[in-house]
């Protein structure tokens, strides 16, 4: 049981975790806001795109693919170098935190369905119902004397892990609450026969996207720090060619 459990708990954190980040995080807001600033800007003579108010989120994994009239920059590496350079202070130091959920988390949660999930839980309520059951036809035959520490100890068991698959049920509840607010608010539309968004349709796209981004993110920052490291090899420079100046006594 303890294993089963923890093996959905940690499952669950990642699925809140990407969620909440998309969410509430100040650094998705601020990527998305430049998005949607850099496209109206590109459309600008266009009528019914120049000032949009939104997009649709299948166009983020497309920025890679939006190139500079010489080709040496795409969107996505614009946007990336236009946040890192206005947006994080940290920019170019080791401390500059990357602003979007991890792709490797947001790959997990793709691969998850919340019916697997309630499938789960159910097995584990059932089994545990099941050893309830047990439990007490073995009070039923034990003798008094021979019930403890038996009986403590199932008693306790089976009390935590009520506990705690009561917890975990609430989570998903919350957690499902969560992700409808979350594709509603980014316009995500069901695929072809489905009847609500998938977790896999929706963090599908967030993936390309920050595996993109964070690819983008790594060169920048180096690219920042050679910068700022060479920047300070000149000042240091600077400094040690200046004459030194001794002023005699009369």
């Amino acid at each position: 049981f303890h294993e089963c459990i923890t093996l959905i708990l940690r499952k669950m954190e990642i699925l809140q975790r990407v969620c909440k980040t998309l969410q509430s995080s100040k650094g998705v807001l601020q990527v998305l806001g430049l998005v949607l600033a850099f496209g109206n800007f590109m459309n600008g003579g266009n009528r019914s795109r120049g000032q949009a108010d939104g997009f649709t989120l299948d166009i983020l994994p497309k920025l890679k693919d939006v190139k500079s009239s010489d080709n040496s920059m795409s969107l996505l590496s614009y946007v990336v170098a236009y946040y890192l350079r206005h947006f994080d202070e940290d920019a170019g130091r080791e401390t500059c935190a990357y602003p979007l959920p991890e792709p490797q988390d947001l790959f997990q949660a793709s691969q998850m369905k919340f019916e697997d999930f309630q499938r789960d839980l159910r097995k584990l309520r059932k089994d545990l119902n099941a050893c309830s059951a047990e439990t007490e036809k073995v009070y039923k035959l034990s003798s008094e004397e021979n019930l403890q520490p038996f009986k403590e100890k199932m008693e306790e068991f089976l009390n935590h892990a009520k506990l705690e698959l009561e917890t975990q049920e609430k989570q998903l509840a919350d957690t499902q609450k969560i992700f409808l607010g979350l594709s509603v608010s980014f316009s995500v539309k069901p695929k072809a026969g489905e009847k609500d968004v998938s977790l896999n349709t929706f963090f599908s796209i967030w993936h390309e996207f920050s595996t993109d981004f964070k690819e983008q993110w790594k060169k920048q920052n180096k690219l920042m720090l050679q910068q700022r490291v060479k920047k300070a090899e000149e000042c240091f420079k600077q400094a040690r060619q200046k004459p030194d100046y001794n002023v005699m006594p009369k």
